[in-house]
């Protein structure tokens, strides 16, 4: 199977999971004022799809001699789709693991910083186009 089409079906199935996971976690009996104010959901999937990117990177580099396309289909494509930020957090930590601490540190505080700075600022732009 050509990786492109398995990452595209895997990023299917990835958001597939992300919206039954967010809905599941939102009907959880969260304090109100909490669950109204925090995306739990979001952070329910940021957490889980950063211990699967941990745990299926630990299998498939370390243990499993799999083929590149199951690993583009279950990292790239399934986590892909389920979230991002499992990504953002196994580049960090191997940036860390080389011993890379100056890339790790631009990685870890440029991102968010720069994403919310993004996102501001494509708020600002559509705001001032409405």
């Amino acid at each position: 199977m050509n990786a492109g089409i398995a990452v595209a079906g895997g990023g299917a199935l990835g958001a597939w999971l992300r919206f039954l996971v967010t809905g599941w976690v939102h009907r959880l009996p969260w304090p109100e004022a909490f669950a109204d104010r925090f995306p739990v959901g979001t952070f329910v999937v940021n957490l889980t799809g950063c211990l699967i990117v941990g745990l299926l990177a630990g299998l498939f580099y370390d243990r499993l001699a799999s083929t590149s396309t199951l690993r583009a289909f279950l990292m790239m494509g399934v986590l892909g789709g389920y979230t991002t930020f499992s990504s953002f957090a196994l580049e960090s930590v191997r940036l860390l693991q080389a011993g890379d601490w100056s890339l790790a540190t631009l990685n870890v505080v440029g991102s968010p910083a720069l994403g919310l700075l993004g996102a501001w600022v494509g708020l600002q732009l559509a705001q001032g186009a409405a």
